[in-house]
């Protein structure tokens, strides 16, 4: 990982299929401050950073390609193409629903986004209702859209309403840290008793336990590990999650 700042030109990485986070957009023209430097590439297509921060990338294997962001402190969700985001719905009208996702501006929700969804057979879902959802068209210019199905599959895969549990707002950094398999904290938490959650990457995280007692404790450790009172490491976390959960 290395420290980028608003207009650096990134290497476009050897994967043909790449999915861009937040802090990266695509980019022809060249920067001053450009991490290539070969003159008469000054024209061919790049990633430039639209932030300060920290560049990351993730390789999903050849047939998934690979995701790069800019690891950044920003608080404000910015939508990008196809993350994964918990949204409240906050209206419905004829055609599907406005939901909350933590942005600047709601993101439509279409009644037929849904895994068997057609116009005689569509959810109906209420005003504060939970969603998991994917960003489906993240554009600074127009309202974000999502969807609740895999779109490969025409599945659910897990995305739609999201029923009882408990919904906690972290830093947009633990999200994407707790999607990650190195990170110890979900598998710690898993072996002290079974329980669901849904990670967005809008830093909101949903958790459900098999008793309220059990997802309060979630609650309890996800926020301690977000404030800074718990570290990352298993051997940290193995002793004082048992503490916690005790």
């Amino acid at each position: 990982m290395s420290l980028v700042l608003p207009g650096d030109a990134i290497p476009l990485p050897a994967s043909s299929s790449l999915t861009l986070g937040p802090g990266l957009t695509a980019s022809s023209s060249r920067s001053s401050s450009s991490l290539l430097s070969e003159p008469d590439e000054s024209s061919a297509p790049r990633l430039a950073a639209t932030k300060l921060g920290v560049l990351g990338s993730n390789s999903k294997g050849k047939e998934k390609g690979e995701s790069m962001w800019v690891e950044g402190r920003s608080k404000r969700y910015i939508p990008a193409q196809k993350e994964l985001v918990l949204g409240t719905i906050i209206a419905r009208h004829a055609e599907g629903y406005r939901v909350d996702i933590g942005s600047s501006q709601m993101a439509s929700l279409d009644a037929l986004a849904f895994e068997g969804a057609t116009k005689r057979s569509k959810p109906n879902l209420k005003v504060g209702t939970l969603v998991y959802a994917r960003l489906s068209l993240a554009n600074r210019d127009m309202e974000p859209e999502i969807e609740c199905f895999d779109a490969a599959t025409g599945k659910a895969e897990g995305f739609g309403e999201l029923k009882g549990g408990l919904l906690l707002t972290v830093s947009l950094e633990l999200c994407r840290q707790l999607l990650s398999p190195k990170h110890p904290l979900l598998q710690t938490l898993a072996g002290q008793f079974p329980f669901e959650t849904a990670i967005g990457m809008n830093g909101r995280i949903w958790v459900k336990a098999g008793s309220v007692g059990e997802t309060i404790a979630l609650k309890r450790v996800i926020e301690a590990v977000n404030n800074g009172e718990l570290g990352t490491s298993k051997t940290e976390l193995d002793g004082a999650v048992k503490q916690m959960l005790a």
